[in-house]
């Protein structure tokens, strides 16, 4: 049996992991992610999260000897524009406004890896969520909050960023940070079962 080690230290996969049962150990990836600023001229959102976490499953594969690594990465991308993490409150505002009134992509890309056989698989998930056209004073409040701080595209689904969101096609855990339906099916082609 396989250790789980989920390369990640985001709250949200952590906690959408414990609500399954799932039997896993964290671990607190040194890789440096690329952005949409750092990134290779026209890298699009499903090149960056791949990038990312298979990066992230890698650099974790290092130090475990008996695991399936999960890297995953999530990443917005609206008319061309990737949403990232914003730099400060400022950037958040930006991010917000860019996403306010359409629709935007998010893309969440994961990686597993067995340390044992070398093997790895990496799969994008990718859900469109269309946001309401929102007011200087609802985007002000908002950032102000802080819920988007730490978040693609500056926003949480989960939480009060459920405001403004209109309509949501594809998978909502995608938008959240780690697309469950997708991790079964790839965890099934290494032998582990969720359930």
């Amino acid at each position: 049996m396989y250790q789980l080690v989920l390369a990640s230290k985001s709250p949200r996969r952590i906690e959408l992991l414990k609500e399954l049962g799932a039997n896993f150990t964290t671990y607190s990836s040194n890789f440096e992610e690329i952005t949409g600023e750092t990134a290779p001229e026209g890298h699009t959102a499903e090149q960056i999260a791949i990038h990312n976490s298979l990066g992230k499953a890698k650099e974790a594969s290092n130090h475990f000897k008996n695991a399936l690594i999960i890297g995953v990465d999530t990443v917005g991308e609206s008319h061309g524009h990737i949403l990232g993490k914003p730099k400060d409150r400022e950037d958040a505002k930006r991010l917000i406004r860019l996403i306010s009134g359409t629709t935007h992509k998010v893309v969440s890309a994961i990686t597993i890896i067995n340390t044992v056989s070398g093997k790895s698989t990496s799969t994008v998930t990718e859900t469109l969520v269309t946001m309401e056209k929102m007011d200087e004073k609802d985007i002000e409040a908002y950032v102000q909050s802080g819920e988007g701080d730490d978040k693609a595209a500056s926003y949480a689904i989960q939480g009060k960023g459920a405001l403004f969101v209109q309509k949501i096609e594809g998978d909502y855990f995608n938008v959240v940070g780690l697309p469950i339906y997708t991790l079964k099916k790839l965890l099934r082609e290494f032998g582990v079962e969720l359930i």
